[in-house]
This record gives C-alpha cells, sequence and structure tokens, in this order.
C-alpha cells in the first residue's frame, strides 16, 4: 500500500510539474485535452507543438470540432472574428 501511495504522490508531482511546463510551452495544456481527438483524426502525421501540425490544423480548421475550436479561442491562438468569418462564408 506505501508504494502505491508513493507512486501515486510521484505521478501527482509529475502532472503538476508538466502543467506549469505546459503552460508556459506554445499550446497549453487545456488546448491539448479539448484538441486531441482532433490532431490524431487529421494530424498525427506532426510532432506536438511543431509548426507542422499548426498549419496541418489551420488546414482543416473547418473540420475541428466545437470544443477544440473554442478551446484555441480561449487560449488565444485563434480569433472568435476569425472563426465567426470561417462560419458564416460556409
Amino acid at each position: 500500500m506505501t508504494a502505491i501511495r508513493t507512486i501515486l504522490a510521484a505521478a501527482l508531482a509529475l502532472g503538476t510539474l508538466t502543467v506549469s511546463v505546459n503552460e508556459a510551452s506554445a499550446t497549453s495544456l487545456a488546448v491539448k485535452m479539448a484538441c486531441a481527438q482532433d490532431y490524431y483524426a487529421h494530424c498525427s502525421q506532426h510532432q506536438p507543438d511543431s509548426p507542422g501540425v499548426r498549419k496541418c490544423m489551420r488546414a482543416v480548421g473547418k473540420n475541428l470540432s466545437k470544443g477544440c475550436i473554442s478551446a484555441l479561442v480561449a487560449a488565444g491562438e485563434v480569433k472568435k472574428s476569425t472563426v465567426e468569418k470561417k462560419v458564416a462564408s460556409n
């Protein structure tokens, strides 16, 4: 039981560190979580956080899930006005 608690404590510490690092990285954890399925469906041939994945996600923008788009807007990755223009043009 003590070993399990130690492992859980280490995992929690690592998770906290990962969140801190991810918040400072190019793509937030919230965006990664919201867009994971979109990434695997459309752009998994590119490394996460690479220029290629960003270009790919832009290219398939209209096919991204609403949750992913909302997370991208909330993170400041995409302007809400840009999304509204694309929706209006469809």
